[in-house]
């Protein structure tokens, strides 16, 4: 029998790629897990939630106050999300990401929540039908640590800032976002096609853009999300145009912006 020495240790080593995989699934989820604790009772509560990332990276959700995890969550802001979908197999060899995160409600009438229901609506487009109702209300959850299991023998353990963007992202970019996306799936549908093979393959379908911030693109077809990160991170309006032309440019596809970035 092996020694305790000897055996393998139970948590591997926090690389780049592994904060880059974790923050893929992240940016890709559409549904979570999420666990809070009842108001009255105390005892854990969990259900399924539909989830979209801030410009930041941190995720998203939008519920209703008839729902239980609504009052759970207001009245204890300390909360987890369970993200990854098992596939063929044993559902434990599949790649999952449980978050630990403090939830804040965002003001219905606040540009907080303007900017987070057009981020989220272009993730979840079904959502329009009831994101308008009165009773519905976004939370964000800001992370604070996670634990990543990559599969059997593959556990990693990271801290909320590796789960978001590496810089602020640019109020430039921020202001942007909206009408690039309206404008790039509107008229350059060949030029997100070609980003969607960048830099590894995704599946040949009719990929819309629904996600631009300073660490890369997020693109959807049907349900399949698909992440393509960015060389470097961007710091500036300026070299979110210049990088989306220039990838666009490599896929030999070019790409005119019809306006001039902003000073």
């Amino acid at each position: 029998m092996a020694s305790d020495d000897a055996r393998q240790p139970l948590l591997q080593p926090t690389t780049d790629q592994v904060v880059r995989d974790a923050k893929t699934m992240v940016r890709t989820a559409r549904h979570a897990a999420l666990a809070t604790a009842e108001p009255v009772t105390g005892w854990p509560l969990c259900t399924r939630v539909g989830m979209t990332t801030d410009v930041d990276g941190a995720p998203v959700i939008l519920t209703s106050r008839l729902a239980a995890h609504t009052g759970a969550l207001l009245a204890e802001p300390r909360c987890s999300l369970l993200i990854g979908a098992p596939g063929k197999g044993d559902p434990l060899a599949h790649a999952r990401l449980s978050v630990v995160c403090a939830a804040g409600e965002i003001e219905r009438d606040s540009a907080d929540h303007a900017r987070l229901d057009a981020r989220y609506l272009a993730h979840q487009q079904k959502a329009q039908l009831y994101s308008g109702l009165p009773d519905f209300r976004y939370f964000r959850l800001e992370p604070r640590r996670a634990s990543f299991n990559a599969g059997f023998g593959r556990a990693f353990v990271l801290t909320g800032a590796d789960l978001l963007a590496a810089a602020t992202p640019s109020p430039g970019i921020v202001a942007a976002e909206p009408g690039l996306l309206a404008h790039l799936n509107a008229f350059h549908a060949e030029a997100v096609a070609l980003l969607a093979q960048s830099p590894a393959p995704a599946r040949k379908a009719r990929w819309t853009l629904v996600g631009i911030d300073p660490e890369g693109v997020d693109l959807l077809e049907g349900d399949t999300a698909h992440r393509v990160w960015f060389d470097h991170v961007l710091v500036s309006v300026d070299d979110l145009y210049a990088t989306l032309t220039q990838m666009a440019g490599k896929a030999g596809w070019a790409l005119t912006l019809p306006w001039a970035a902003p000073a």
